[in-house]
């Protein structure tokens, strides 16, 4: 089916979607030809005095940009001062169904004519870019259906003749696929069709090369690596109005880059800095690991995000932000700057349990293990006496300093009555922040020791230090830390 296009010739497993993000839909009046601006008719039989829309891409998800009433005629118009940017469009039902797709060129001066009973059967009159996509699509319809039929063949093969003789002809329709690619790139060099098949390529990974004598197993994944992004320039707003870009960087970043965030950086710092002068690709990508790692799949990336906010938001992009969003963001980034894996713990300067001075840096042990819990947290209650069978099993012997502070000075005596009802091993000192100290901080306007400093806003929170007292491990499970620490002791 033509209105498949995108879906069935490039990504092939897209899957149209009636589910959008609702901009704000513009009523055209009736049309005056002009160079500036969209000027676009359409006529889609049988509506009548009815609403449709105009929706494009914005990465993975759908947006809605315009809307026109149709007339008796079937007739209405996609109209407004400001062109649109280029992209992959499509026409939106009154119920919010995907009719049909089509390329939005430069011009934004042409027609569309369609009839929901034969929407494979659509035109658009006056923009060379989709004749170019709609002789491209037929081709690929075509030879699509071919590879269908004989996929069907080969399930029913009844000899090894057989099987070869469907594999031969699979490999002359890949090869057709190829070649019409290839025609597009010698016959529209500059056209979107040849932008989009670009987007889409992916380098295809060499044979493992022989050098010295010794193969290079890994000279496939680098080379695939380095060439994942050729002909490809983040700063074209274009790629956005496509739904397959950010899926490209997704699997960029899941398959290429190291979870390292250090590695992370480089890669966002080099696409951030080359789409920056992109009016619509820089905000998208911008926000989008700002998203992605302000609250991350893997401990210690969250210093990707610290890293996008002293380099960008705090340097002033945040022209796109409302103020409730600018102040999420720098909250988030000022209660982590202070625990960023690698970096030296913030000094815990605190009171005993039964009131004595304590500091943090002036206890040594191999790994110190860093606890903050509330005594009236039903799972802390859980939580804790685990930590504890961790420690007594398991830690004790490999050096670690069991350090857990109450978060809550208003709960003394539960968190006394809790320690002795769990028996919990001696090895442990038990801290907390007296109010008065608490409100000395907040007087001084100090960030405070707790909350912001070790980044405590749930408990338990857990923390885990070398001998230096650096954080080599956050906000991990019980059972995490302690497959982490076993693995320290194979290093």
């Amino acid at each position: 089916m033509f209105q498949k296009t995108f879906a069935l010739f490039f990504l092939g497993v897209l899957l149209l979607s009636p589910n959008f993000i609702k901009a704000q839909a513009i009523k055209t009046a009736a049309p005056t030809i002009q160079a500036a601006g969209r000027n676009i008719e359409i006529t889609l039989k049988p509506y009548k005095n009815t609403k449709i829309y105009l929706g494009t891409n914005y990465g993975q998800s759908r947006v809605l940009v315009d809307s026109t009433i149709l007339n008796e005629a079937s007739v209405g118009y996609f109209k407004g001062k400001e062109k649109l940017t280029p992209g992959i469009y499509f026409v939106v039902s009154p119920k919010y169904s995907i009719l049909f797709e089509f390329l939005m060129d430069a011009g934004q001066q042409f027609k569309i004519a369609a009839d929901t009973l034969a929407l494979a059967e659509f035109k658009i009159i006056g923009s060379k870019e989709n004749d170019i996509f709609s002789a491209y699509s037929k081709k690929m319809n075509q030879l699509g259906m071919q590879k269908n039929q004989l996929e069907q063949g080969f399930a029913n093969a009844k000899t090894a003749a057989d099987s070869a003789n469907f594999i031969a002809q699979f490999k002359s329709v890949d090869s057709s696929f190829k070649v019409e690619r290839q025609k597009i790139t010698t016959t529209a060099p500059n056209s979107m069709m040849r932008f989009f098949l670009d987007v889409l390529q992916r380098p295809e990974a060499p044979a493992i090369p022989i050098i010295n004598g010794k193969a290079d197993s890994t000279y496939p994944f680098y080379y695939v690596k380095n060439h994942f992004w050729d002909n490809v320039v983040f700063n074209d707003n274009r790629l956005i109005r496509t739904p397959f870009f950010e899926a490209k960087v997704d699997e960029y970043f899941k398959n290429y880059v190291s979870r390292d965030p250090d590695s992370i950086i480089e890669e966002v710092q080099y696409m951030l800095t080359v789409a920056k002068t992109g009016k619509e690709i820089y905000p998208f990508l911008l926000f989008k690991f700002t998203n992605k790692y302000i609250s991350p799949e893997f401990m210690g990336q969250d210093k990707v995000f610290l890293h996008l906010f002293q380099n960008f938001f705090s340097k002033g992009d945040t022209v796109l932000l409302n103020n409730e969003s600018k102040k999420a963001i720098t909250e988030r980034a000022y209660s982590i700057m202070a625990n960023v894996i690698g970096n030296a713990a913030p000094a815990l300067d605190l009171n005993t349990i039964d009131n004595k001075a304590f500091s943090l840096y002036k206890q040594a042990a191999k790994y110190t293990f860093i606890a903050f819990w509330d005594p009236t947290c039903g799972h802390c209650k859980t939580e804790m006496p685990r930590v504890d069978s961790f420690y007594s099993k398991n830690w004790k012997q490999l050096g670690v300093q069991m350090i857990g502070v109450n978060t809550n000075f208003n709960e003394l005596t539960a968190w006394k009555q809790f320690l002795t009802d769990q028996h919990f091993d001696t090895g442990w000192s038990h801290v907390y922040q007296t109010e008065a100290a608490f409100n000395a901080e907040i007087k001084a306007g100090k960030p405070t020791t707790i909350r912001q400093m070790y980044d405590v806003f749930k408990t338990p929170t857990f923390y885990l230090l070398d001998k230096d007292k650096k954080i080599i491990a956050k906000n991990l499970t019980v059972d995490q830390f302690n497959d982490f620490l076993q693995a320290q002791q194979k290093k």
